[in-house]
């Protein structure tokens, strides 16, 4: 069973998902090992789970992808199931709306996005359409979500960083390693520096402080994820928005700043903003919109889709009730 402490857990690793059990205890009222066992049960089980990734937008290399994918009704699963082992996709939702998939895809460049498209995805059988939104840069992404189980002393107390004397940024020829320590931390955000220097083939020191580079950075994310029998169900939806270039800036300060934006970002295609909703309920949608529609009336909804179910999240593969069953290492 969950209880107040696993959710509590859950959201202290979203505000540092590498924080020591010591550093939690106090502001959970708990102690060490305590937190050691419950977080051990949590991800034996495949409901809590911290992972790492890079962010493009940062660490000068790659580029995201945000994909539809058409396919015939009795193939959506056997598709699906074939993408998910792809590498080049990070995640996979079956949707509402004029597609069944949608698909978040890394490349390295546009040459590796159009050979993966054309050459990998686009011959997977089942697969009928695809249609593809390249993003520009992304405004906010799923490791800043919060079920709001803490309140804000406990998050201030978690966040606050260890004494440190400053760290010297990383060079752009360390990015193969960089990249290899960001996709060794893929698996299990919360590796053990020795683990990870094992992997890595880098000394356990230069490990801990390159980690710490890439965090302080934003070129590496850290972000905890949970199942639904920890966050409950809430409903899920990407509102893809077609925004008149000059009201961009202020809608998106509107947009990032809701409680319930998961994910929001320029994009080129049809619609040139995505903006992922985590909401309760259904209703609580419309009233979003609403709210938009209210203070930017320029705005347009161009298109909706509600996720059914999440298939694939960040390279962690999905049971149909949401726990964690395995990994595919994202590699562009």
């Amino acid at each position: 069973m969950i209880d107040e402490l696993d959710l509590a857990l859950v959201d202290a690793l979203r505000v540092d998902p590498r924080a020591p059990w010591s550093r939690l205890a106090a502001p959970l009222g708990v102690d060490p090992a305590t937190l050691s066992r419950r977080w051990s049960r949590l991800t034996a089980d495949g409901n809590a789970w911290v992972t790492c990734y890079p962010n493009a937008d940062r660490i000068g290399r790659g580029l995201t992808a945000l994909v539809q994918v058409d396919c015939p009704a009795d193939r959506i699963g056997r598709v699906a199931a074939e993408i998910a082992r792809h590498p080049q996709t990070a995640s996979i939702e079956l949707v509402t709306g004029d597609a069944d998939l949608l698909l978040t895809v890394a490349a390295y460049d546009h040459a590796s996005l159009t050979g993966y498209l054309l050459d990998r995805l686009g011959t997977v059988p089942g697969v009928l359409r695809t249609r593809t939104a390249l993003v520009e840069r992304t405004l906010v992404e799923g490791s800043s979500f919060s079920n709001g189980a803490l309140d804000a002393e406990q998050r201030r107390a978690i966040a606050a960083p260890p004494p440190d004397g400053g760290r010297p940024g990383s060079g752009g020829h360390r990015v193969e390693e960089d990249l290899a320590l960001i996709q060794a931390l893929g698996a299990d955000g919360r590796m053990p520096y020795a683990a990870l220097a094992a992997r890595t083939g880098l000394p356990a020191s230069t490990v801990r402080r390159r980690l710490a580079e890439l965090r302080d950075s934003g070129r590496a994310v850290l972000r905890c994820d949970a199942s639904p029998l920890v966050t409950g169900h809430p409903v899920g939806a990407m509102l893809w928005l077609d925004v008149p270039p000059a009201a961009l800036p202020d809608t998106a300060r509107r947009l990032t700043a809701l409680p319930q934006t998961r994910m929001c970002a320029v994009t080129v295609g049809p619609a040139n903003l995505a903006l992922y909703l985590v909401t309760p309920q259904l209703p609580d949608l419309r009233r979003i919109e609403q709210d938009l529609a209210h203070h930017h009336p320029a705005i347009r909804v161009h298109n909706r889709h509600i996720t059914l179910r999440t298939l694939k999240l960040v390279g962690h593969l999905l049971t149909p009730d949401g726990r964690r069953t395995a990994y595919v290492p994202i590699e562009p």
